[in-house]
């Protein structure tokens, strides 16, 4: 399915250690871990390609030259992937985003995702949703047991961040216990106006982009509880993903 009206670029997220998916990592990069005979990476690339979205960018570091020989082998799984080097160190969620702004120059809205989590989420259903309500960025969401959640109140706002293990929250004013807590699936809409309103620099994580701008921009979730999602960041997952996808 193509969405009529806009054509978004897309941000895969492919620079990390894959720390968790050890021993593969010891080797390869997270993005080259295979599920069914195809890796996170083409996967989430045609995964794309199924909503239009063919202008693609792919962060690296760990490994970065077997991302870029697999891309270049398989000419972008039939997009145009362009990559964003992160040479000296990880840049993380956010720092990885300013860092390839440039490639994401022109586009109506910038569809970021993390390489290792697999979904059947209908990304047009929320590009729909995003371009309806014009929020500064989307978030996908769903109801399901994590250690940190984004906290959302009775209009799908976000207002704050929580870690059930270390009992830390963040928010910009008293929470009153109302809010909905939500596990966030790694797959963002963002105008690219945010480029205009990051203040951070270097490395740093979106999540606190977010946190800064909750009181002054819309930052809207939106559940898809009801899709297929698995996160492959670990050993164990790869089975799981398998039988799956």
């Amino acid at each position: 399915m193509k969405f009529k009206t806009h054509q978004p670029k897309a941000m895969i997220l492919a620079a990390g250690l894959g720390t968790r998916l050890k021993p593969w990592t010891d080797h390869h990069p997270k993005a080259l871990a295979v599920v069914n005979g195809k890796t996170l990476l083409q996967r989430n690339i045609e995964y794309l390609q199924q909503y239009g979205i063919k202008e693609v960018v792919v962060n690296v570091h760990h490994f970065a030259q077997q991302i870029i020989d697999a891309v270049n082998e398989n000419n972008g799984w039939g997009s145009d992937v362009k990559i964003s080097p992160e040479t000296d160190q990880p840049l993380e969620t956010g720092g990885g985003l300013l860092h390839a702004a440039s490639f994401l120059e022109g586009s109506e809205a910038i569809v970021l995702m993390n390489v290792d989590i697999l979904t059947d989420l209908h990304l047009g259903a929320m590009l729909d949703f995003h371009f309806s309500k014009k929020p500064l960025a989307t978030l996908a969401t769903t109801n399901r047991i994590t250690s940190r959640y984004f906290l959302f109140d009775k209009n799908d706002q976000l207002c704050g961040w929580r870690n059930t293990k270390t009992g830390e929250e963040k928010s910009a004013f008293p929470l009153s216990g109302n809010q909905v807590a939500k596990a966030f699936s790694g797959i963002h809409i963002i105008d690219p106006k945010i480029f205009l309103l990051i203040t951070q620099s270097g490395k740093f994580s979106i999540v606190d982009t977010y946190l800064g701008l909750m009181n002054t921009n819309a930052i809207l979730s939106f559940d898809h509880s009801q899709s297929k999602f698995i996160d492959v960041g670990k050993s164990e997952s790869v089975k799981e993903a398998e039988g799956l996808f």
